[in-house]
């Protein structure tokens, strides 16, 4: 069985941002579980409007869609 993730993409399918997200997690090497919030009625709601998001599981912190590479490894520490 396979470890979680310590860092979680919000997104839905066919989002060109949430494509740009991922493209960026991946360029710096950092493992994530990417969840669709249009699996989740209550996710949906909470960011709707604010995908992507990437979440650190331990800390509880988001950072919001408009982000870039700098923003995103400083949000990381990476």
């Amino acid at each position: 069985m396979q470890a979680k993730a310590s860092v979680i993409l919000y997104h839905t399918d066919a989002c060109h941002l949430c494509e740009l997200a991922a493209e960026l997690l991946i360029q710096i090497g950092v493992k994530y579980d990417a969840l669709d919030i249009c699996d989740d009625e209550n996710l949906a709601e909470q960011y709707g409007i604010r995908i992507p998001v990437v979440k650190i599981v331990d800390s509880q912190c988001e950072l919001n869609w408009p982000f870039d590479l700098e923003a995103l490894e400083e949000f990381l520490g990476a």
